[in-house]
């Protein structure tokens, strides 16, 4: 029988289904590279998240293995190059957490133009003050979107009823202009949006490319936000910002290193700061993890495979 390891957690649906297509589910959610490296040699599939790094070394000793699957939408922890060399088939699912991501990134944005959570924790220490959380609407606000694929769109989309203008830009994506989505290049988005929003992959191409000279080059004081990858935002770049309000807040559902116990001294200074500022909002990386979106990349993946 076909063997499939599951490396990750994943809704029971993929089970099931693959077992329906023949295979051999062998579930190891908490599986380590070291122990993968011996399990991998007869598997025929790979179900991955972000956990494990699949690298050359371990495809190398996959001697069976015809595919991999993500259960989510970035790549950048497989060698996706090398596994197409060995004809592996790599899938990912951003079609089955795009929803999730949109409406996590829009609840950042209200909490962060209302001061939400700022406000709470001023109650549960005894403090009601009006006037020093007044907030600010979304309606008639530019909204500028970087990165217009699955979850960027799916965000524009939500927006609609918000009487906003959105500047949209992809590099790889034409066409996608309407009523109030305008495509727009990043130069008009860094110079007219009051909101920038992050949704890119993480590719050589965008690391870091909310760095010290994209932070300087705003000129609307914009709230940003981050729901795509760390890696995509400097944070040293970001916190230089917020000191000199070149951006009014910001709103993270992603770090640079989301394993707290490995930070740094610097890291840990960074995300000491970022956690005391009473404009920025952090979310540990849950934006696409809803109940919904936990099925529906199981169901993604079982009609891709």
């Amino acid at each position: 029988m076909k063997k499939v390891i599951v490396s990750a957690p994943a809704h029971p649906l993929l089970g099931e289904g693959l077992l329906l297509k023949g295979y051999q589910v062998v579930d190891l959610p908490a599986i380590s590279y070291e122990e993968l490296q011996n399990e991998i040699v007869d598997a025929e599939g790979l179900v991955v998240t972000t956990r494990i790094r699949i690298d050359q070394a371990l495809l190398d000793r996959a001697n069976c293995l015809r595919w991999i699957g993500r259960l989510g939408s970035g790549m950048e922890l497989i060698d996706v190059a090398y596994a197409r060399e060995k004809g592996i088939q790599c899938f990912s699912t951003p079609e089955g957490n795009r929803n999730a991501v949109a409406e996590h990134t829009l609840g950042l944005l209200l909490n962060g133009l209302n001061y939400l959570s700022k406000s709470f924790n001023e109650v549960k220490n005894g403090l009601w003050l009006r006037n020093e959380n007044r907030g600010t609407e979304l309606s008639g606000k530019t909204v500028g979107i970087i990165g217009f694929g699955n979850t960027g769109s799916s965000f524009a989309r939500l927006l609609s009823v918000f009487n906003v203008r959105v500047l949209a830009c992809d590099k790889y994506k034409k066409g996608f202009g309407s009523t109030y989505i305008e495509e727009a290049d990043p130069q008009k988005i860094r110079e007219e949006a009051q909101v920038i929003s992050l949704h890119l992959p993480l590719t050589a191409e965008t690391k870091h490319l909310a760095n010290a000279s994209f932070f300087s080059s705003l000129k609307s004081n914009p709230f940003f936000i981050s729901t795509c990858r760390g890696g995509v935002t400097h944070t040293a770049a970001l916190i230089e910002a917020l000191q000199s309000s070149q951006v009014s807040g910001a709103a993270l559902d992603v770090l640079e290193n989301e394993k707290l116990h490995t930070h740094t001294e610097k890291e840990k200074e960074e995300l000491a700061f970022l956690t005391s500022q009473p404009n920025v909002i952090i979310t540990p990386h849950t934006a696409g993890y809803s109940f919904e979106s936990f099925e529906k990349m199981a169901a993604a993946l079982l009609k891709k495979i």
